[in-house]
């Protein structure tokens, strides 16, 4: 069993935000799928998805506490972090581009820092979807925290697409396939 653990925070003033991309990227892979074939479990943190030993959760937490979450998920159906998928925004990635990578730091995501936190490692599967710009910024929280942009707007569909196909990917290959393909 894989899961696949979209990031952001609840509530509809969120939904359109930058930094909801992970969930956003989530439901978006959802929709591939009849209604029938998908199992919804709401645990008390985590709404949680499933379709055969495919896992798609989406935190009910807010983005900070996000760890929360994942070690209630994991623990709830024997996953370690090795089966799971991290998939949020990344400033430091330019809009449209994705970046899979294997662990490590936080990279200042406060999301993914209580993670490392709740689980006791750095070693969990990410995929960073760019929301990064050339532009300098005075303050970052309020950028993420701002829904996109016209330009964006028009762009995300796309960006949204490839997401939906490195989940498949994640799934069906590992994190080594999405890597080789949908990194850059």
């Amino acid at each position: 069993m894989k899961a696949v653990i979209g990031l952001g925070n609840p509530g509809k003033q969120y939904a359109k935000t930058r930094h909801n991309l992970g969930r956003m990227a989530i439901h978006h892979y959802l929709k591939r799928f009849s209604k029938e074939r998908i199992k919804k479990t709401e645990l008390r943190f985590s709404m949680v998805y499933r379709m055969d030993e495919r896992l798609i959760v989406e935190p009910l937490t807010y983005m900070n506490l996000s760890g929360v979450s994942v070690k209630e998920t994991c623990e709830k159906f024997s996953l370690s972090s090795a089966d799971c998928l991290l998939v949020y925004d990344e400033y430091a990635v330019p809009f449209g581009k994705m970046k899979a990578k294997p662990g490590g730091g936080a990279g200042g995501h406060n999301g993914v820092a209580s993670i490392i936190a709740e689980l006791s490692t750095r070693e969990i599967s990410r995929l960073r979807l760019g929301i990064g710009i050339e532009a300098k910024l005075s303050d970052l929280v309020s950028f993420v925290l701002e829904e996109f942009d016209e330009d964006e707007r028009q762009r995300l569909p796309e960006l949204l697409e490839r997401a939906a196909d490195a989940t498949e990917c994640f799934f069906a290959e590992g994190l080594n396939a999405v890597m080789n393909r949908f990194n850059g």
